[in-house]
């Protein structure tokens, strides 16, 4: 049987080869698969996202910041392009990936994922009570759904996945590289003040905001650690592949409760291991002294990265192939569109 599958993305974030967020990378993956696969995709999200499927596109607000009205008006326009598409055109399954996915009303005669893609406190207390039957939620990691609300523990944990390419024939450089949102919790600098003291070149990929508290955290705290090290700001796939194999480890100092992290997968992926602080589910996805290094400290950090040339790269690779597949991801997720399918159906039919 073939699916309809209607993906709504976080209206604020462009999705396509080129996304920075997380989810935004996963919709693109699930949307990718879906058309390879021979099933129908129909994905919403903002203008200038790129999909396989078909793509409804919603205006972006044009002020260099999103403050809370514009914020509700462009919601109130992303609903406009939900009723359209479902009216419109026949769809199995809706699945959501947005932050604000709770905004928007969903006709209660289609199954609704929703992909809990960031920590459990970024959405509202009451989530749960906030959520009609037909709203599924799911998480992407177990240290994530530890930490839901009791209603919420017997979610689905489906891991996220990344592109694994053949074992790199890469000679590794005397570099260690640190990729991310250049923001305060994303604590990027630490990564700068490890280089310098274990003597070692960082060099820093990832994307200033047009958001004061992120440019100023730039200017303030990573501009003057930049001497030995370089800012290559956002950097595209290939690029960012080929940055990946030959660093000789990735800095992840992240102070966030993270679900995931799909870089620490690309680096395990590129046979690169990590070095991490111990925040949210990267103690899920490094493992200690086989695939990197999970430290406390600016000072650890700066230790691990002396050492870490004893991490095995094809030790590494062969980890995110077993564990971090896209493939293994997609499958997944397919395999709950058509159980939540198969309950609808059974519902249904009870009723």
């Amino acid at each position: 049987m073939t699916l309809s599958v209607l993906s709504i993305a976080y209206p604020f974030a462009p999705v396509g080869p080129h996304a920075v967020g997380g989810s935004e990378q996963i919709l693109s993956h699930l949307d990718r698969e879906l058309v390879a696969t021979g099933n129908t995709s129909l994905v919403i999200a903002c203008e200038g996202s790129e999909t396989q499927g078909r793509l409804f596109p919603s205006p972006l607000p044009k002020d260099s910041e999103l403050n809370e009205a514009n914020q509700r008006a462009f919601q109130c326009r992303f609903q406009a392009v939900i009723n359209q598409v479902l009216s419109a055109h026949s769809v199995d399954l809706v699945h959501m990936h947005g932050l604000d996915f709770w905004a928007y009303t969903i006709s209660s005669n289609v199954p609704v994922l929703v992909t809990l893609h960031l920590p459990i406190t970024w959405y509202p207390s009451d989530i749960a009570k906030r959520c009609p039957s037909n709203r599924h939620l799911q998480s992407v990691s177990e240290t994530q759904r530890a930490t839901f609300p009791p209603e919420l523990r017997d979610s689905q944990v489906i891991p996220n996945g990344v592109e694994i390419p053949p074992f790199p024939d890469t000679t590794k450089s005397n570099f260690a590289i640190a990729m991310g949102r250049i923001c305060p919790e994303k604590n990027l600098h630490a990564a700068l003040e490890a280089g310098t003291l274990a003597q070692t070149t960082v060099l820093l990929a990832g994307q200033v905001f047009p958001y004061e508290a992120h440019q100023q955290y730039f200017c303030e705290k990573v501009v003057p650690l930049l001497g030995k090290h370089r800012f290559l700001g956002p950097v595209v796939p290939p690029r960012k592949e080929q940055l990946l194999a030959q660093a000789k480890c990735l800095l992840h100092p992240t102070l966030a409760p993270e679900t995931s992290s799909l870089v620490a997968m690309e680096a395990m992926a590129a046979g690169t291991p990590v070095i991490a602080f111990r925040s949210g589910a990267l103690t899920e996805i490094v493992e200690d002294g086989v695939t990197g290094f999970l430290v406390n400290s600016i000072e650890e950090m700066a230790q691990a990265i002396r050492k870490v040339d004893a991490i095995s790269p094809r030790v590494c690779w062969e980890a995110a192939n077993r564990r971090f597949s896209k493939e293994r991801m997609v499958q997944q997720y397919f395999r709950l569109y058509r159980n939540l399918l198969a309950t609808d159906a059974r519902e249904q039919r009870c009723a």
